[in-house]
């Protein structure tokens, strides 16, 4: 009798045979994978913003570059240029490029850590939801959610704060909800720390802080006791809270008011105020309305289809019986940026319009954004969840994904064209590059209003008379006829600080206005006083 040798596996146990090293495989590369893959995409996507010059079209991402620059280049260069409008850490991790002059006017100086941020949140997502137990497609469709967003892949493009503080943020609440989890003190400690470094970038961060730390005492109390719950929370607060300290102190330092920042000429609170007056604050002391107008944001920002499906995801979340309470809580912090949101726009501590529906225009809806990796997760979480129907949801969600490309549909794009957040300063701009790029001569120019133009006029920071430049300003808003070749301002407007200073000045007689736009005019110093004018930096080093 023969006697086969050559017998066969039957083909479900040579598959489980090789199942676990490819699980193995997938694992050990998966994340090398896609942060290649992300940062390829971040990469080329600045670059095609850049060629069609809307990675600047934000005048606050102009604003912010000329903030970085003005620490290394300008009258008076130092940290004190970081002032007191903007927290200040976005503006210092620009100063290590911001002084070369590509750099600067290309805008990847800030864009750069707004790249890596993208690169960092959708990481984290996929990492938190593969630490509560999401297979990889669902961990591969949250980074789906999150990078194939327009709104997200044109913000990780700019010089803007959004991304950074999405990553920061991220860090903070991946740290503890991990730490609801396991009680490591360790992670504890690294949640704190990537909190404060987000209250260095946005007041959002500000809130989470405040949030996060009511959750610690929670989590702690109802485990062990007040006594602990007291000084763990004293712990955390210690830590997450220094930045708040740091820039308290910044304010009282350099500005002797230690709330500056809240309540100085330039805060939000003085802008809001004028807004109030001019009737356009409604959200206001009304919860209905600064709730719907946050919400349409929302889903501006990141489709109805997509919230609809993160909203699903989080109840499915909260009803899961594989979480404990301690974890379901944790998660809420996803959602802190939200309950922010709709508070500041209910205290009149932030406005926000959606042309069509509140304001007549677009302004400052980027802020819907902020869901973004609560959105993403959550989604993720749901596909997981929902074996049965997941292929019907894959699919719809990348026909919504799709169309939104096809039709780049990117509210954040019409905000920084169209909406009130851009000004288009080219004419202005034009006319000093052309006329002051090669005679000898200051700017006089008021920062805080015209950053836009500073920035596009394509001169050197030195050339610029403003706020910051200590005994210049001084002497030139005094006796502009003795420092000024130019000056730029918005005539008859005294909430420019140029014109309110100047043209109460004996010496605002030597100029003629030689070029008027809607956002400034443009004087210049007569020729019979040009012999007396200075050309030069003459007071050295300030303090």
């Amino acid at each position: 009798m023969n006697i086969r040798t050559d017998i066969r596996l039957p083909i479900p146990s040579r598959i489980k045979r090789y199942k676990i090293p490819v699980q193995q495989f997938v694992r050990k590369h998966e994340p090398c994978a896609l942060a290649i893959v992300l940062s390829i995409v971040s990469v080329c996507f600045f670059i095609l913003y850049l060629s069609n010059g809307l990675g600047l079209a934000y005048n606050d991402a102009r604003s912010h570059l000329d903030i970085g620059r003005r620490v290394v280049e300008g009258l008076k260069p130092g940290l004190a240029q970081l002032g007191s409008v903007w927290l200040p850490l976005n503006h210092i991790l620009m100063i290590p490029a911001i002084w070369n002059d590509w750099m600067w006017h290309s805008g990847f100086s800030g864009a750069i850590q707004s790249m890596v941020s993208f690169v960092v949140t959708a990481m984290l997502i996929h990492r938190l939801l593969q630490r509560l137990g999401v297979r990889l497609l669902g961990r591969l469709l949250g980074i789906v959610v999150f990078a194939a967003n327009i709104n997200i892949l044109y913000l990780q493009s700019t010089a803007m704060t959004e991304l950074l503080l999405l990553s920061t943020m991220m860090l903070g609440v991946y740290e503890l909800i991990l730490w609801h989890k396991d009680h490591t003190i360790l992670r504890l400690v690294r949640s704190a720390f990537w909190i404060m470094t987000s209250t260095l970038v946005r007041y959002d961060g500000w809130f989470l802080l405040g949030y996060a730390a009511c959750l610690v005492f929670l989590e702690v109390v109802r485990k062990h006791g007040y006594r602990k719950a007291e000084g763990m929370t004293i712990l955390f607060v210690t830590l997450a809270a220094f930045g708040v300290f740091l820039w308290i102190m910044w304010n009282l330092l350099i500005f002797k008011d230690p709330l500056y920042f809240a309540l100085g000429p330039f805060s939000a609170h003085s802008q809001q105020s004028q807004m109030e007056a001019a009737g356009a604050l409604d959200t206001k002391h009304n919860w209905l309305l600064s709730s719907k107008v946050f919400l349409i944001a929302l889903l501006y920002n990141h489709y109805t289809y997509p919230v609809i499906l993160a909203g699903l995801g989080f109840i499915l979340l909260m009803s899961d019986k594989r979480f404990t309470l301690s974890i379901k809580l944790a998660a809420t912090s996803l959602l802190a940026p939200l309950i922010f949101n709709i508070l500041a726009l209910y205290l009149g501590f932030s406005v926000l319009f959606v042309q069509g529906y509140f304001g007549g225009t677009w302004f400052n809806v980027r802020y819907g954004i902020m869901l973004a990796p609560a959105v993403a997760f959550f989604c993720g979480y749901l596909v997981d969840r929902l074996v049965h129907v997941r292929w019907v949801i894959i699919g719809t969600l990348a026909l919504v994904l799709f169309f939104a490309f096809v039709n780049q549909d990117a509210v954040t794009i019409d905000d920084a064209r169209v909406g009130s957040s851009q000004k288009n300063v080219s004419e202005v701009s034009g006319y000093l590059h052309e006329h002051a790029s090669h005679t000898k001569g200051f700017i006089l120019i008021s920062a805080a209003s015209h950053d836009a133009i500073i920035f596009s006029s394509g001169l050197p920071m030195i050339r610029f008379i403003h706020e910051g430049t200590g005994k210049y300003w001084e002497s030139a808003t005094t006796s502009p006829d003795r420092w000024a070749r130019w000056i730029v301002m918005r005539t008859y407007d005294d909430n420019d600080l140029t014109w309110k200073a100047v043209s109460e000045s004996t010496g605002f007689a030597a100029y003629t206005r030689v070029a008027e736009y809607p956002f400034a005019d443009v004087y210049e110093l007569k020729s019979e006083y040009l012999p007396y004018v200075n050309t030069e930096p003459v007071y050295g080093k300030q303090k």
